[in-house]
């Protein structure tokens, strides 16, 4: 079936169930940002493949709302699929509920599948839908229409043992108890599966590129449950769980269970999914909030600081076997965006503990590295030779960390244009690199220091400085972020973020340059206590796309100290003709 024989069914079954309009987030019941297999309605539906965006179908219209990292790819994907693009972000795009409002009877009916559906979202559909006499309904109309949907994965659980994760389970539990009884809940439930497996020292791999796995914990008083697929627990992972006193139940019965709780206070993010809430709040009381293990998560204890440590020599050592590679044979062998991604993955895999990627490598060449999430296929992507500019984007998972890293270059002849903007987006790496800030600072107040080089000459990009990272978990991590949306989060000790402001040309060239920075406490002053920022990336930037003039002399002595800490770390491991070419490239500038 094509997108539009699919929204042709879809709109059957919508005038079947009298239904107007009928919103398909991009969403599991866990809330994720990657997804299941079977999970992938959006994507299914509209063939855009994107992490972000939502589809709206009416009678006669079909829309997808997604965001600036996305607008050239979605644009391109939806080609021929009677689905327009909604520019989010962008001045004189709608607002999603507003376009519905505009585009429905005023006594209409709105439908989503409750299970995929924040909390959140439902609430603020609800009062707005409900002020102009618009009913919001569960109806999960895709399941009559896509039938040949996946089944989960039955992919082994296994330990993410203590002397990695540096915390008990037991520890773990106890610490989330206490935020309950700080805040009088006597029921906590956990959904987002990245919460659910850094609380049980667990992982798994029920999610491309991410190593978690479906489940669900529900936490009172005295107990703990894990509801999960129990075929999958390994051995190891069943003692782990009787070790901590937590009672595993098939995932299955979750909902079975919150129907046995009354006069219950339930500590629950609005980020749940809408059916938790319909199925407890007739009997008892929600104390909507972020998950407690959230933030803890998010502060990585010194184990796991020593892990990204220890992964990031490892995956700077492949990063720059890789890049010898592509620089030396580019043009000389036949090779394809897709091609160098699946080469990268192997020179990953020759190093310890590598699991797997942590996420699907993003190798854009020419005005291909303008789409910013851009995904090369097997079949059809371009061919790489020794002309212009490639950026590549990558990660690996190892059973120490996870990490994520961008590198753009040029294979040939670039423009003075393009060395210029180069540099400006460096440079604002750097400076946030740089920078010094008090306790309380929150991600969008530096945000702009990696931004200024290119607003001084009018410039920006369309996506956020920087996201957090999992420890052995998902490369896309909160709640902290540094990025222009006004998230209260303050950056705090242990929290590890992407440092990565780019520039992008649309079909000529994208350039965006990435590390990974760590927060920690850098002094304390009369005017309170300060935090910095700990590089944890090691490899080096290429100097021919470097305008010297454009740096400061502190930038430049910032640039060749990094170089030289990438020469202490990576130097020892590598030999022969490509130990060399390194010791060049990390020549002082």
């Amino acid at each position: 079936m094509t997108s539009k024989e699919k929204i042709a069914a879809l709109r059957e079954e919508m005038q079947k169930n009298k239904v107007d309009a009928f919103i398909v987030y991009s969403a599991d019941p866990h809330m994720s940002e990657y997804l299941p297999a079977e999970w992938q309605e959006r994507a299914w539906l509209s063939g855009f493949l994107g992490s972000a965006g939502f589809v709206v179908v009416t009678k006669d219209k079909a829309g997808l709302w997604t965001d600036g990292r996305y607008y050239t790819q979605a644009a391109q994907e939806l080609e021929g699929s009677g689905i327009d693009l909604f520019k989010d972000g962008l001045e004189g795009t709608p607002n999603y509920i507003d376009w519905i409002i505009s585009e429905i009877p005023a006594d209409g009916k709105v439908a989503v599948n409750a299970l995929a559906t924040a909390h959140a979202n439902w609430e603020l559909l609800t009062g707005k839908l409900n002020e102009k006499g618009i009913t919001l309904v569960d109806a999960p109309l895709l399941k009559e229409i896509w039938k040949e949907r996946g089944k989960p994965s039955k992919n082994p659980v296994f330990v993410h043992p203590v002397e990695r994760a540096g915390k008990s389970v037991a520890d773990k539990i106890a610490a989330i108890r206490q935020k309950m009884e700080a805040q009088e809940a006597t029921v906590h439930i956990i959904s987002s599966l990245d919460d659910v497996a850094w609380t049980l020292n667990l992982r798994g791999s029920d999610v491309e590129s991410n190593p978690v796995f479906l489940g669900y914990i529900v936490i009172t008083k005295n107990e703990a449950l894990l509801f999960t697929d129990l075929e999958k627990l390994e051995v190891d992972s069943r003692k782990e769980m009787d070790d901590a006193w937590v009672k595993m139940k098939p995932y299955e019965e979750f909902f079975n269970c919150l129907k046995g709780f009354k006069n219950e206070k339930v500590l629950v993010s609005p980020n749940s999914n809408q059916s938790i809430f319909e199925m407890l709040k007739e009997d008892n009381q929600f104390i909507k909030a972020a998950v407690p293990g959230n933030l803890m998560k998010a502060q990585k204890n010194e184990t796991e600081l020593e892990g990204f440590r220890t992964v990031m020599v490892r995956d700077g050592v492949a990063m720059v076997k890789f890049l010898y590679w592509l620089t030396h044979n580019a043009g000389k062998e036949s090779m394809t965006e897709y091609s160098i991604g699946e080469k990268l993955r192997g020179f990953r895999a020759e190093g310890e503990n590598f699991v797997g990627e942590s996420f699907g490598s993003i190798v854009g060449y020419k005005d291909n590295g303008a789409i910013m999430h851009y995904s090369a296929k097997s079949e059809g992507c371009q061919e790489v030779t020794n002309d212009s500019s490639i950026l590549v984007d990558s990660g690996g998972q190892y059973l120490e960390g996870t990490t994520d890293i961008t590198r753009t270059l040029a294979l040939g002849a670039v423009s003075d244009e393009f060395r210029t903007n180069s540099t400006l987006v460096l440079q604002g790496l750097i400076r946030l690199s740089m920078v010094k800030f008090p306790r309380g600072t929150r991600g969008v107040q530096l945000d702009a220091i990696a931004r200024l080089p290119l607003w001084m000459h009018g410039k920006d990009y369309n996506h956020g400085t920087g996201h957090g990272v999992g420890s052995f978990m998902n490369v896309h991590e909160g709640p902290q972020n540094i990025r222009k949306d006004m998230n209260p989060q303050e950056l705090l000790p242990g929290m590890v973020c992407s440092n990565e402001p780019g520039f992008y040309v649309e079909g000529q060239y994208g350039i965006r340059h990435e590390n990974l920075i760590a927060v920690k406490e850098a002094e304390k002053t009369d005017f309170g206590t300060f935090y910095e920022f700990e590089t944890l990336t090691f490899c080096p930037f290429f100097k021919d796309t470097i305008v010297k003039e454009i740096l400061s002399a502190q930038e430049i002595e910032w640039l060749n100290s990094y170089h030289k800490t990438c020469e202490e770390k990576l130097a020892p491991y590598l030999e022969g003709e490509v130990k060399e070419w390194f010791l060049d490239l990390v020549s002082p500038l």
